[in-house]
């Protein structure tokens, strides 16, 4: 059973497909080739948000569809729920 897909290699998140609770661990499928990645959930993730797949620098870009979503002033933590209290635009 997974908890999260991935949309392809390369991605820095991924998007829960059921909700996840903190501490949980939680498995991933790459949806470009089926891989699967396992890690624990810092915080409660609900259904649709998305999950941080490995750390991230401070201002580092965030990944998705093999593109830029935003930046993530404070960086990303393995495990971390990704919203919009840690991540904005890099549009503005």
């Amino acid at each position: 059973m997974h908890h999260f897909l991935i949309h392809k290699q390369g991605d820095q998140v991924g998007v829960a497909t059921t909700d996840i609770p903190a501490g949980q661990e939680a498995v991933g499928i790459y949806m470009d080739d089926d891989s699967r990645i396992t890690l624990t959930s810092l915080q409660d993730i609900p259904l649709g948000h998305k999950i941080s797949l490995a750390p991230l620098e401070r201002g580092g870009r965030v990944l998705e569809y093999g593109i830029s979503i935003g930046i993530a002033p404070g960086g990303l933590a393995s495990g971390e729920y990704v919203h919009t209290h840690n991540i904005k635009s890099a549009r503005w």
